[in-house]
């Protein structure tokens, strides 16, 4: 995940279990101006996504607005926090970074199983993201003086480093997600671009391709 001036980019990569098996998701819209990207168990996110989404309704019903996503993710990471100091239940085996664009403008924070909560400007996690890292912390004092598209084409050279073996990333595998401000310049908008939808992104990028058999 990479944070723009006027739009916060998650990328993720989505696994396939086995060749048989379809591919799972890795991103989860929250609220028009919430995503959150999941690295760990599908099953214990989607039970914490499923609670960010009736805090934002609640939220919404109660007060006409969206609600402030530092609030969002510190309840978040309340909730985790609650299941480490007793036996009753076990830790979630899930991080997540959550994406969100709101009154105090773009943010990305990282919240984990022991609770810690953490905001930042550019940050990967889960499986092989030291490259992805990598990448981030070399570019990242530039990300907010470029526009949308160059914010994209670093995420998926990010996400490229995180592919095993000898596969390039392909439009199965890659995800992203994009949270921010509208062309009006008002509107706040979220949208997942997919599949067929992100293929014209990594043509646009040139991205490292397998080695020849």
């Amino acid at each position: 995940g990479l944070v723009g001036r006027r739009h916060v980019v998650l990328g993720a990569l989505k696994r396939q279990p086995n060749e048989l098996s379809s591919y799972q998701r890795k991103l989860l819209e929250i609220d028009d101006h919430v995503v959150a990207a999941i690295a760990g168990l599908n099953a214990d996110a989607r039970s914490l996504a499923k609670y960010m989404r009736t805090e934002c309704l609640n939220h919404k019903y109660v007060y006409g607005g969206p609600l402030q996503a530092a609030r969002l993710v510190t309840d978040v990471a309340d909730k985790y926090q609650r299941c480490t100091q007793t036996y009753v239940r076990r830790p979630y085996g899930v991080g997540l970074l959550v994406a969100a664009f709101d009154q105090t403008g773009p943010h990305l924070y990282e919240t984990c199983p022991s609770g810690n909560l953490n905001e930042y400007a550019a940050i990967a996690i889960g499986a092989r993201a030291q490259s992805a890292k990598t990448h981030l912390e070399k570019h990242f004092d530039t990300f907010k003086s470029l526009d949308l598209d160059d914010l994209i084409k670093h995420a998926l050279k990010a996400l490229a480093g995180c592919v095993t073996g000898d596969n390039a990333l392909d439009a199965k595998a890659a995800s992203l997600a994009v949270v921010g401000l509208a062309d009006d310049g008002v509107t706040v908008v979220s949208k997942l671009i997919e599949d067929d939808a992100i293929q014209p992104y990594l043509d646009a990028v040139d991205l490292p391709q397998p080695a020849a058999a």
